[in-house]
């Protein structure tokens, strides 16, 4: 597929490769920041994800590359580690190979800790490219649960994008010193902020502008599609049982794998008679911003969703082991419940009955700004610093 824009722009050299939803969110920024300098750059689109609609949401361009057909559904694989996402692990990797040996961009950059993340850095790699002359940046570098399997497999993801990268772009002061706690040679680790920042808060003003309503009466977001949980019936059941705590109006945009598996333990019939809960289908992220935004306070298993909880100060009651994104449990409103089902219950009984106050805090992810930090940290003037 040709590039969409003018062949009169300056090129910036950037080849962004992206997979899925969530790293176009966190990328689209950055990706709007050069088309508002009217530096051209490369989308790489691994077909991961659908992203046709988010990117008419932001008035993206279109991907120039392709590697594999889209699905029609929120993602390629029901089950993440499986032979047929191992083959299409494999085959993509050597198509960003043969493609960034086309291009020969200055920098390939990804994002975050998902299949197409790892892909594109070892796709890009020194490892199979011994001779090249780009360097590859993975931008949210950093982030460490301390346990390789909460979240699997993206704590294994961060950690093998991370080592195959020549410069790590970190969110915060905690995920620069897990980079140069592991002194991983010859890498330049910066401390940049996280771009989800300037993300949410352009999605919240386009809201706005197309006069979004918001629901009368207080209410809840609840966000739930982790894989180790769904993949265990035992922790979807007590997922379910924390949601019983919720008194609240409650709104659920309901990923379709999440209801393949309710539906499968004999869960959906429980959350149906909830009547407070409210489930929608998904929405585009301006849409779900908009929510975070005006919620009382959420319930989640995500990990973005963690930090866009910060950039709009609302309780975040985590449904997870383990969380990669620390810095929030700093701030007085995250809190990690670890799925203990009594703790869970009692923090949302706490928030509804307003125990819990939301307290000045400074964001650890930083403030607006990030993507502008980055362009220009990779332009051509400072080449030569990094």
């Amino acid at each position: 597929m040709l590039n969409n824009q003018s062949h009169s722009e300056k090129h910036s050299g950037i080849a962004i490769v992206i997979g899925t939803k969530a790293e176009l969110i966190k990328c689209m920024p950055l990706m709007l920041e050069l088309q508002r300098q009217k530096k051209d750059y490369w989308f790489i689109h691994t077909g991961q994800h659908s992203l046709k609609g988010a990117c008419e949401e932001f008035s993206l361009k279109r991907p120039d590359y392709v590697l594999s057909k889209a699905p029609k559904l929120s993602t390629k694989f029901w089950s993440k580690i499986s032979r047929a996402a191992l083959i299409w692990f494999l085959k993509v990797i050597f198509r960003i190979k043969k493609l960034i040996n086309k291009l020969k961009p200055k920098y390939v950059i990804y994002h975050g800790d998902t299949m197409s993340t790892s892909v594109a850095a070892i796709g890009s790699s020194k490892l199979l490219n011994p001779g090249k002359s780009w360097k590859n940046v993975h931008l949210e570098a950093g982030l460490r649960s301390g346990n390789l399997f909460e979240p699997f497999p993206e704590e294994i993801s961060r950690q093998i994008s991370d080592g195959f990268s020549d410069i790590l772009l970190a969110v915060s002061d905690l995920s620069e010193t897990n980079l140069r706690k592991e002194k991983s040679r010859g890498k330049k680790v910066i401390k940049v902020g996280n771009t989800i920042i300037d993300a949410s808060w352009i999605s919240y003003e386009m809201a706005k502008k197309s006069k979004m309503r918001k629901p009368k009466e207080k209410y809840a977001l609840i966000n739930i599609h982790r894989h180790e949980n769904l993949k265990n019936e035992k922790r979807m059941r007590k997922i379910v049982d924390i949601l019983k705590a919720v008194k609240i109006k409650a709104i659920w945009p309901l990923h379709d794998n999440t209801a393949r598996y309710l539906k499968k333990y004999g869960l959906m019939k429980k959350i149906e008679k909830m009547k407070n809960i409210e489930i929608t289908e998904l929405m585009g992220y301006s849409h779900f911003i908009f929510l975070i935004a005006n919620c009382f306070y959420l319930v989640t298993d995500g990990g973005s969703i963690q930090e866009e909880s910060l950039v709009f100060k609302k309780p975040c009651v985590i449904l997870r082991k383990r969380t990669e994104r620390q810095e929030g449990l700093s701030t007085g409103i995250n809190f990690l419940t670890k799925l203990n089902v009594n703790s869970a219950k009692k923090i949302i009984g706490d928030i509804e009955s307003n125990k819990i106050k939301v307290k000045g805090f400074k964001n650890p992810y930083g403030e607006r700004g990030v993507s502008r930090k980055i362009v220009s940290l990779l332009s051509d003037k400072q080449n030569e610093s990094i």
